[in-house]
């Protein structure tokens, strides 16, 4: 496994491209969001899929989540209409996964079997961006839950030290808060609140 030291606020270039380069080989990473830290594969990624899907014991029925950069890449992997796409626009970037209908371009087996939706998020930390910059494309995201633990892992020591065989990259950021996103279910014509995390998003629900 490589460990990048990257910097929070202001990320190094060289070590961005480094761990971008990890993600165009179809290997898996864990590196810091605006909540905390995050597993994270390159759309279509095959192993790195299944190497997540073994770590958190996930089912064919988990939603996954699309990390995108900003808005403009949307279109290509969810369908909404004007009236949605403003909402999101008021409430991004954000601690906000947004659970929204997929379109046919959305791999089948991101997409949620039965309800055909996928979840999109655009975060504002800076490493995050990097990475999405160098990338040129989304990346699909799923938080650091272990199997039968509780808590989510916010010191990169400890990550490194119970995961260190399992996957392929570990940008280490420093410790991070441990809040949870927000996950908003924008599939019906009113917004309803899956769970209530990190950012207030009382105003999408008047």
């Amino acid at each position: 496994m490589q460990v990048f030291y990257i910097h929070p606020e202001n990320p190094q270039p060289r070590l961005i491209e480094q761990a971008a380069e990890l993600l165009r080989k179809d290997q898996l990473i864990i590196y810091p969001t605006d909540t905390s830290y995050a597993f994270g594969c390159r759309l279509g990624a095959k192993d790195a899929l299944e190497k997540l899907k073994h770590i958190r014991e996930l089912d064919d029925k988990h939603q996954f989540t699309l990390l995108c950069r900003d808005l403009s890449e949307i279109a290509n992997y969810a369908s909404v209409d004007n009236v949605q796409f403003k909402q999101l626009k008021a409430h991004t970037p954000a601690p906000i996964t947004f659970i929204l209908n997929a379109t046919k371009d959305v791999p089948k087996k991101l997409a949620h079997p039965k309800k055909k939706t996928i979840g999109i998020r655009v975060p504002s930390n800076p490493i995050a961006q990097a990475l999405l910059e160098a990338m040129d494309e989304p990346i699909l995201t799923s938080s650091l839950v272990l199997p039968n633990r509780d808590d989510i892992l916010d010191d990169p020591f400890e990550i490194e030290e119970l995961l260190s065989n399992q996957i392929d990259g570990l940008i280490n950021a420093g410790i991070k808060t441990t809040k949870l996103t927000t996950i908003v279910d924008m599939t019906s014509s009113q917004p309803e609140i899956i769970r209530q995390g990190a950012a207030d998003v009382s105003s999408l629900l008047l």
